[in-house]
């Protein structure tokens, strides 16, 4: 092939290249655009902003109130918490004296909770059992790929902190999170985290039980606050965009943690 038939070849595929990106960089400013005009993403705060337990004034060592006992990803699971997010969520612990979680999934944040929390701290997780599948009550809302991630991740019946010497403080539930009961913990949670299924419906539901579940001044915190396209967490996404115009939730820059504080008494 000759010098000029390669010319043509380069200048034909740069053309092309240069119309793909103006294609997606039209797509995103619309993208963008139509996210403003609908209100979202969430406003983001550094973790500072959020919290002066997370302060430090210069580069050097963490003050001692951010040093936690840690257990780094790799559990197996894709989408469980970056390290930086169970960081914040270990040093949250060591401030809280009643946590619960909906979806323990691989048992990690409870570990890391039982571990960093109070000698005197109690923590529920909530999950449902391998055998409980039939119980999971999807809704036409729910994404046939959150169905699927939920059921996929209720498969473990033994967990991070079994068999440490925390144990003890770990209150395990096997049961779908729409039919479990809250009353019990009305009003006394220090510290809820939401990461079970990620359906729509499911979210919406478990943000209404963990909000009778604070007490006030008490956080709630939602894993996969994310707007990837596909992602088994696209019911997180649009229902905290839609929970943003009756509650002054935000977004932990760096991670994909949402989180919401209840207004002190």
């Amino acid at each position: 092939m000759g010098t000029a038939a390669w010319s043509i070849i380069l200048l034909l595929t740069l053309a092309l290249g240069a119309a793909s990106y103006t294609c997606w960089s039209y797509q995103r400013r619309l993208h963008l655009l139509h996210g403003k005009a609908m209100g979202w993403p969430l406003p983001s705060l550094r973790l500072e902003e959020f919290d002066e337990l997370f302060k430090r004034d210069d580069l050097g060592p963490l003050p001692e109130r951010c040093e936690v006992a840690f257990l780094g990803r790799g559990d197996g699971v894709p989408s469980g918490t970056t390290d930086l997010e169970a960081w914040v969520l270990a040093v949250l612990a060591k401030r809280a004296l009643n946590l619960f979680e909906f979806g323990t999934c691989s048992g990690r944040t409870a570990y890391l909770w039982a571990r960093n929390s109070p000698p005197e701290a109690r923590i529920v997780t909530l999950t449902l059992a391998p055998d409980q599948r039939d119980d999971f009550r999807p809704e036409a809302t729910d994404t046939a790929k959150a169905r699927a991630v939920s059921l996929e991740e209720s498969c473990f019946t033994r967990f991070r902190y079994t068999g440490t010497d925390v144990e003890a403080k770990v209150t395990q539930i096997f049961s779908d999170s729409k039919l479990f009961d809250e009353t019990p913990f009305a009003g006394t949670m220090d510290l809820v985290f939401i990461d079970g299924s990620h359906a729509y419906s499911y979210c919406r539901s478990d943000t209404e039980k963990a909000l009778r579940m604070l007490r006030p001044g008490g956080i709630i915190l939602w894993h996969d606050y994310a707007a990837t396209r596909g992602r088994a967490s696209k019911g997180v996404f649009q229902y905290l965009n839609t929970l943003r115009h009756s509650l002054p939730v935000a977004h932990l820059r760096g991670t994909t943690l949402a989180v919401y504080r209840s207004p002190s008494a």
